[in-house]
């Protein structure tokens, strides 16, 4: 069983910033694609960012030249540094891996954006 554990989250205002973590415990860690994913209340779940194991990312359009995904193979460690942040990106920030076909989740982190 993989486990992932987000962390990081909070409250900050309008134009802040905040770096998201997520640890893992899959092995081979480095092998495998990691996304960012966000579900705002009375929304679908919706993709952020992704990694791959060479390092290439992909982003959503809404968060594009603001969020900035990265991964450190030796800690089994992804993060999402997000910076201008609005009131639109209010939600719960997961991450995902996709081992082998089978997709893991953490529990989540709330990132709430207001002033």
């Amino acid at each position: 069983q993989v486990q992932l554990v987000e962390s990081g989250g909070g409250s900050v205002q309008p134009g802040g910033s905040l770096r998201l973590s997520c640890v893992t415990s899959a092995s081979a860690f480095s092998f495998f694609v990691v996304d960012w994913l966000r579900q705002a209340p009375g929304k679908q779940r919706e993709f952020v960012a992704s990694i791959t194991s060479a390092g290439n990312t992909n982003y959503a359009d809404s968060v594009k030249g603001r969020f900035t995904i990265s991964r450190d193979n030796a800690k089994n460690t992804v993060y999402l540094q997000m910076n201008s942040l609005n009131p639109e990106d209010t939600a719960v920030y997961y991450c995902r891996i996709n081992v082998r076909g089978v997709f893991y989740w953490g529990q989540g982190t709330q990132v709430t954006v207001s002033s």
